[in-house]
């Protein structure tokens, strides 16, 4: 379960970790409040997503009612496919450095390990790997002042800083063990005013352990397209790109994603149709791709018990119910395939039978 960035910073506050001075609001009257005191200040949208600066998301204003209006502009709006229901109100700080911070779990070595870097303020996979501190955790010691002064020293820390850094890297990983955490994130950790403080949080906790940790508010992480798939019984995961997918079979969808971004494109999403869907539940999941507004689909089906022929009905009946205002290909093969190429064929519609030609075609199209 993933934590909104204000509830982070308040379980950052519990466990000793600076964070900026202000509050969390629901109205602009509450932001204004949260404003009163603080000369400056940043109000930011609350939502379970990344790069809201660049989806407009943040705002920095002067005094009560600049803080009020910029409230006001993003309350109730929509940004990256989540409902902007709360902003976090904070004091805007004099940026001197930026670092970056987490405590994660590493799959392979079945333990935490700690990612550090003195590049700070950005996605931490857009990082060189020379400028990445990576260190695994033995979970029978734990994280102790040594390994935050050796981190510290990596990251070109000295004197108090490395101090604060040591105390403040012991304490999230006390917070990770003790909320079976998932990930603990801080991203940009800033030096301002002498002193190192947490300006974001990414707080993710370990579903099964939710039951020991019923003090935790329960977060509704997925958006209203990602709702109305899970309804439906799909896989379906928003993702940053242009490019809508629908495929069917976790396998064959995480290697369409994948060959789209190795033609150069970017996908738009995970949609995962199963091995049975209905005609119905297709032909509901390509309108679901459709409301994301991207500007292509590809719709890449290996038939086996989904058959391509109910496929071809789903995509023509909702052709026929509605207008598709983007270009849409796609990848036929396998059980009645031959009447599910045909029945398209009726209605205009060219298919292919290799993902590659599929991927590219696709690709091309997303760059016109």
């Amino acid at each position: 379960m993933k934590l909104f960035e204000y509830l982070g910073k308040e379980l950052f506050k519990q466990y000793g970790i600076p964070v900026p001075q202000g509050g969390v609001a629901g109205s602009p009257e509450e932001a204004a409040r949260k404003a009163a005191d603080l000369a400056e200040a940043v109000v930011k949208s609350q939502i379970l997503s990344g790069k809201r600066g660049k989806a407009g998301g943040i705002k920095f204003v002067s005094g009560v009612d600049e803080a009020k209006k910029a409230a006001a502009q993003l309350l109730g709006t929509e940004l990256r496919g989540f409902k902007v229901e709360r902003v976090l109100v904070e004091e805007k700080l004099p940026i001197e450095k930026e670092y970056y911070l987490a405590i994660t779990v590493d799959g392979s070595a079945k333990k935490p390990v700690i990612l550090a870097s003195s590049e700070g303020g950005m996605d931490i996979e857009e990082v060189l790997e020379d400028k990445i501190v990576r260190q695994e955790v033995n979970v029978s010691i734990g994280v102790q002042p040594y390994l935050g002064r050796e981190i510290a020293e990596r990251l070109g820390l000295t004197g108090d800083y490395a101090k604060q850094f040591t105390k403040i890297i012991t304490r999230i990983y006390t917070m990770f063990k003790e909320l079976d955490a998932e990930l603990v994130e801080i991203n940009p950790l800033i030096i301002a005013r002498d002193k190192l403080i947490a300006a974001d949080s990414k707080v993710t906790i370990d579903d099964d352990a939710l039951f020991r940790h019923k003090d935790l508010p329960k977060v509704e992480e997925r958006t209203e397209a990602e709702q109305k798939a899970h309804a439906l019984g799909l896989s379906y995961v928003e993702l940053d790109g242009d490019i809508a997918i629908m495929a069917n079979g976790a396998g064959i969808t995480m290697a369409t994603l994948d060959i789209i971004q190795h033609y150069g494109g970017k996908p738009a999403n995970f949609l995962d149709a199963g091995g049975g869907a209905s005609i119905e539940a297709m032909a509901a999941a390509l309108e679901i791709l459709l409301s994301t507004n991207p500007k292509v689909i590809l719709i890449n089906i290996f038939g086996g018990i989904t058959r391509c022929d109910d496929v071809a009905n789903a995509f023509i009946t909702v052709k026929q119910q509605r207008e598709i205002p983007v270009p849409v290909v796609i990848r036929l093969v396998g059980t009645n395939e031959a009447e599910g190429v045909a029945l398209l064929k009726e209605h205009g519609i060219v298919t292919f039978r290799s993902m590659e030609e599929a991927a590219r075609k696709a690709v091309n199209l997303a760059k016109q």
